[in-house]
């Protein structure tokens, strides 16, 4: 799990039946009170309870899928989508001021009129840097809690590596 991995993912294939797998996995969070799930058929997301949440905590999004004699799940941790929608919008509020700044700027400069809004490139370029960092200090606060995740997941389904 390097850091430059917003999202770490993995993919796993297990023999037997989706719904025995996912029964598997909600026994076991019945038995340990510090996840919680919500469950859905074919979906579970596997969260850490509210007493031992904070705004950093990640969650497991796992998807079963029955290809003849094996399941395949597939596990996305992410932050809760709140965060991540927040981030995203972000990103995506930055990249559009820097393009239509530049857009505006460049051709201001190219018909030799004054074009001091240029100075706002570099200064949209550090908070998006800011951003981007805080992000990656946020993922680091919340590092063990998803090795917990993690642990809590193969210790419950079997061994996985996330890539």
């Amino acid at each position: 799990m390097t850091s430059f991995r917003i999202r770490p993912r993995f993919k796993q294939h297990i023999s037997g039946e989706c719904a025995v797998v996912e029964d598997k996995l909600t026994q076991s969070l019945a038995e340990h009170d510090q996840f919680d799930a919500d469950v859905l058929s074919g979906h579970i997301n596997i969260k850490l309870n509210p007493q031992h949440r904070h705004f950093w905590s990640p969650q497991l999004n796992l998807t079963f899928e029955q290809a003849e004699d094996e399941v395949i799940i597939r596990g996305l941790y992410g932050p809760n989508p709140t965060l991540w929608a927040i981030f995203f919008f972000g990103y995506v509020s930055f990249g559009i001021l820097f393009v239509f700044l530049g857009m505006w700027g460049f051709s201001r400069w190219s018909l030799g009129l004054p074009s001091q809004m240029l100075w706002g490139l570099p200064i949209l370029a550090i908070l998006a840097l800011v951003l981007y960092v805080s992000s990656q200090a946020g993922q680091k606060i919340g590092a063990q809690q998803m090795f917990d995740i993690h642990h809590f997941y193969e210790d419950t389904v079997g061994r996985v590596h996330i890539g």
